[in-house]
C-alpha cells in the first residue's frame, strides 16, 4: 500500500470513528521548540526544519496529535527516531491566524504516549507569509482598517511576523477560535499560554537575499538577543541563534528592516530613515518617565525595546517590553505607551491581571504625575464603563462557581484582565497608602508565584487591615459591582461651633469596597473614606468645620453598577 494510499485510510478511518471519540486538539503541550528558520525576503518565504516535544496533557493515552501551522505553509515531514510518521493534513478554520485557517497535520503516533509521557518530533515546512487580512474582513472590517491591524508579512523592504495569534509560523494546537463568537480567539490564546508556560523555544533564524545597499537589522522580541546587524551582501546569509524562555509570557516574534538606534539607559529604539526625530522624541519621554517606574515597581529588569513599523496607521503590538509601533511626532500618547512599556521591564507575571492589571495602573500614575488625580480618574473613566459591561450583579446573584470561573485569576475575558485589574490595583492603594503598595509590588517574584493568594498575601503583609473580604470580592471571585447611596444624613451644631454630621451610607450591590465621601461646604469640603462591604450599611459621624450642603458618594475611583443617586442634599443643620 502506498503512502498516499494509506494517509487515505487513516483519513477515512478518523471521519469513520468520529462518533466513537472526539479529537482532543488541544491534548498534547509542545515543550521544547529548536528550529532552524529560513527567511528569503524577496521571495516572501520562511522555511523550517527541526525538532520538537510534545508532551500529552491528558489522563488518557493518546495515539494521535495534531500539529497546526498557519494555512500558508505547508507540512513537508514529520518523522521520530528517523522514521516517517504517517500523517494527513487538512485545511481548519481559525482566526488565530491572520489568514482566518490553519493547515492541520493529524499525525498517527507510532505507540500511544501515556499520560504526562513525551515524544520528539523532526519536523519540516514551508511557504510564504504575504499581507493577510482575511479573518477580519471577512467578518465585516473595512480593507484598510484590517491591513492596519493584521500588517504580518515577509517583504524585501520591510519584514514583521508576529507569532500565535497572528501568524502561526511556528507549530501550535489549538481548538478552534473565531472573532464572530466574542472571547473566542483571546480564550484559546490564553489556554495556550497557560499550557506552553514552561515551554522553551530556540530559533535558528537565517536571513538571505535581502535587497539594497545598507544591510538590515533582525529584531527579535527576546532580551538576551533583541537586535542583530546582518552584516551581509545581496547574496549573502546570515543566522541569529535566539532561546525564548516562557513561551507563555512572551509572543515569539521578529521584524526585518534597515533601522537607525537609538541608545538610552532604559530603552532602544529601532527606527525607519523618516522617524529619526520621532525616535528622539521617544526616548527623551522614556527617560523622563523612567524615574516613576522605578520607584513604584523596582528598577527595570530588562532593557526595553522599540521597532518602528512602516505603515503610520499599523496597530502595535507587544510582548513583554518588546514593543513594535510605527513612530510618529504627535506626543500626546507617547507618555501612556512609554509607562506601560516600561512597567513590563521592570516586572513579569504569568497572572494577566498583575501583568497587565500594573502596566494600566502605571498609565494611570503618570497622568496623576502629569496633571492630578483628576486626570487619571478621567482616563479611568472608559475602564469603568467597560465594567459596566460586564457587570454581574443584579436581583440574582451568580452561582459561587461562576463567580470563582469570572473572577480575575480565571477569567479569559479581556475587558476584565485591564480594565477591572486597573480598578483594583487603584482602589487597594486607596486603601493602604503608596508607600505600602510600592513595597508589596516590588516584593513579587514571578518564580515564587505559584498559587493565586501570593500576591494578596504580599499586599496583607504591608497593613494591618483585613483585605481578604476585598480580595474575595474583586479577585478571588466575581461579585459584580457595588452600588452605593446616602440613605440619610443630618447635622448638628456643636457647642465648639463646629458641625457634627451623622452618615448612612447603603451598598446595595454585590461587592463591597472602600469609598470616598466628599463633603461640601460654603468654602471647602472634606473627605472621608468609608468602607461598606456588599449589601450591607454603614453609620458615621463627621465633624466638619462649616456647615455641610452636599455629599458626593465616590469621585469615580470605585467602580459602581449606578452613579445616579450618589449625590445627597443635606438639610440645614439642628441647633
Amino acid at each position: 500500500m502506498n503512502f498516499k494510499l494509506r494517509a487515505l485510510c487513516l483519513l477515512c478511518a478518523l471521519c469513520g470513528a468520529r462518533f466513537c471519540f472526539s479529537l482532543d486538539r488541544e491534548a498534547f503541550s509542545i515543550t521544547t521548540y529548536d528550529l532552524n528558520v529560513q527567511i528569503e525576503p524577496e521571495q516572501h518565504r520562511l522555511g523550517a526544519r527541526g525538532k520538537i516535544t510534545l508532551r500529552n496533557d491528558t489522563s488518557a493515552p493518546q495515539k494521535i496529535a495534531v500539529l497546526q501551522i498557519s494555512s500558508s505553509l505547508d507540512w513537508r515531514a514529520i518523522r521520530t527516531a528517523g522514521k516517517m510518521l504517517q500523517f494527513v493534513t487538512q485545511p481548519y478554520t481559525s482566526d488565530i491566524d491572520h489568514t482566518g485557517s490553519l493547515s492541520e497535520a493529524l499525525v498517527t503516533l507510532p505507540q500511544e504516549v501515556t499520560p504526562k509521557g513525551t515524544i520528539d518530533l523532526d519536523i519540516a515546512y514551508e511557504g510564504v507569509i504575504l499581507l493577510d487580512a482575511t479573518r477580519l474582513t471577512r467578518i465585516g472590517a473595512p480593507e484598510d482598517a484590517a491591513r492596519n491591524t493584521d500588517w504580518d508579512r515577509i517583504e524585501s523592504d520591510f519584514t514583521g511576523v508576529r507569532g500565535a495569534g497572528y501568524v502561526a509560523w511556528y507549530p501550535i494546537a489549538t481548538d478552534v477560535a473565531n472573532l464572530s463568537e466574542g472571547d473566542s480567539v483571546f480564550e484559546a490564546l490564553a489556554r495556550w499560554k497557560a499550557r506552553e508556560a514552561g515551554a522553551q523555544a530556540r530559533f535558528s533564524i537565517k536571513v538571505s537575499s535581502f535587497s539594497g545597499e545598507q544591510p538590515p537589522q533582525l529584531v527579535i522580541d527576546e532580551p538576551a538577543c533583541a537586535a542583530i546587524n546582518l552584516q551581509m551582501s545581496r547574496f549573502q546569509q546570515e543566522s541569529v541563534d535566539c532561546t525564548f524562555h516562557a513561551l507563555g509570557d512572551i509572543v515569539p516574534s521578529f521584524v526585518i528592516g534597515r533601522f537607525g538606534a537609538v541608545n538610552r539607559k532604559s530603552i532602544t529604539i529601532y527606527d525607519l530613515p523618516t522617524h529619526a526625530a520621532a525616535a528622539e522624541a521617544y526616548a527623551d519621554a522614556t527617560e523622563k518617565i523612567a524615574p516613576l517606574i522605578v520607584d513604584w515597581f523596582g528598577p527595570l529588569r530588562q532593557k526595553a525595546v522599540t521597532a518602528d513599523l512602516p505603515d503610520p496607521d499599523a496597530a502595535p503590538f507587544e510582548s513583554g517590553a518588546f514593543l513594535a509601533t510605527p513612530l510618529s511626532s504627535d506626543s500626546k500618547l507617547t507618555g501612556l505607551v512609554v509607562a506601560h512599556q516600561l512597567t513590563h521591564a521592570s516586572l513579569s507575571s504569568s497572572r494577566p491581571w498583575i501583568n497587565e492589571g500594573l502596566a494600566h495602573f502605571a498609565q494611570a500614575l503618570y497622568l496623576e504625575q502629569q496633571k492630578g488625580r483628576q486626570a487619571a480618574l478621567d482616563y479611568m473613566t472608559a475602564h469603568r464603563a467597560a465594567l459596566k459591561s460586564s457587570d454581574t450583579s443584579g436581583p440574582t446573584a451568580q452561582p459561587e462557581n461562576d463567580a470563582a470561573r469570572s473572577s480575575l485569576i480565571n477569567t479569559n475575558n479581556e475587558q476584565l484582565l485591564r480594565s477591572k485589574a486597573l480598578c483594583v490595583w487603584w482602589m487597594l492603594r486607596d486603601m493602604i497608602g503608596d508607600a505600602a503598595l510600592k513595597k508589596a509590588i516590588q516584593a513579587y517574584r514571578p518564580e515564587q508565584d505559584k498559587d493565586p493568594s501570593y500576591m494578596p498575601r504580599l499586599t496583607a503583609a504591608q497593613t494591618q487591615r483585613d483585605l481578604d473580604w476585598f480580595f474575595d470580592d474583586w479577585v478571588y471571585r466575581d461579585h459584580g459591582l457595588p452600588d452605593f447611596k446616602v440613605e440619610s444624613a443630618f447635622s448638628r451644631k456643636t457647642l465648639n461651633n463646629t458641625y457634627l454630621l451623622t452618615i448612612t451610607l447603603e451598598n446595595a450591590g454585590t461587592a463591597g469596597a472602600e469609598v470616598p465621601v466628599i463633603i461640601r461646604m460654603p468654602k471647602g469640603e472634606s473627605v472621608k473614606r468609608i468602607e461598606v462591604r456588599a449589601k450591607s450599611k454603614t453609620t458615621v459621624r463627621v465633624e466638619t468645620p462649616a456647615a455641610p450642603q452636599e455629599i458626593v458618594v465616590n469621585d469615580g475611583s470605585v467602580p459602581e453598577s449606578r452613579t445616579g443617586d450618589n449625590t445627597f442634599k443635606v438639610e440645614a443643620p439642628q441647633s
